[in-house]
């Protein structure tokens, strides 16, 4: 970006004429006159120069914040076959993902109030802290997923297989249906471990496991 400037101050000023004196005049030799081209030009260069770095700089602004301030909505997408919607951190209440093939899923602190994952697969599928109240994960292959922190209240778990899925934390399965679930290797806290075996029946359709074996209940 240039800056054409005129400056019409930069003429040269003539000298004021001499005023008649009776003293005898002292010659006295004035500076040598600065030419109006060698004196202005290095100040429009300089005020060019300025304004160009100037707008190179908010140039390099504007691509920061590109860089740093990204859509929310691309920044957390799931992942696995359905990683083209937003899974993590949504409210999905009463969302049907039956049937689907959702294999290392992200739902993340989402809301999952009365989803319907029936037969679903979600082999290490994350629901790290999530809502799941009343959520339907009945015949659902949930392999290595991770429950951790999140709330199963009253969620539907029956004759899904939960093979190696992580329970820790404040994970809550009260009121949930567990009839032929199958939690081999899930690592429970003593007391839901507990209330579960009070709930636990029939076998796995898919391991042939009892529900009760795997929970380890007396």
């Amino acid at each position: 970006m240039a800056l054409n400037i005129n400056i019409s101050s930069c003429t040269k000023i003539p000298p004021k004429p001499p005023v008649p004196s009776s003293k005898p005049s002292i010659s006295i030799p004035r500076p040598p006159s600065i030419s109006p081209s060698r004196s202005c030009t290095p100040l429009v260069v300089f005020l060019n120069n300025k304004v160009e770095d100037f707008a190179k700089t908010s140039l390099l602004a504007v691509l920061s914040a590109s860089i740093f301030f990204v859509d929310p909505a691309l920044a957390f997408k799931g992942g696995g076959p359905y990683g083209a919607e937003v899974t993590r951190g949504q409210d999905l209440t009463g969302k049907d993902f039956s049937g689907k093939t959702l294999i290392k899923q992200d739902f993340k602190t989402s809301i999952l109030r009365q989803a319907n994952f029936k037969g679903a697969k979600l082999l290490g599928a994350s629901f790290f802290d999530a809502d799941l109240t009343g959520a339907d994960l009945s015949d659902s292959d949930l392999r290595g997923a991770d429950f951790s922190l999140a709330n199963v209240t009253k969620a539907n778990l029956s004759n899904a297989n939960l093979e190696g899925a992580l329970a820790t934390g404040n994970t809550s399965f009260r009121g949930a249906n567990i009839t032929g679930a199958d939690f081999t290797d899930v690592p429970l806290r003593e007391d839901q471990r507990a209330y579960l075996c009070k709930v636990a029946d029939g076998e796995n359709p898919s391991t042939g496991n009892a529900t009760r074996d795997t929970l380890l209940c007396n």
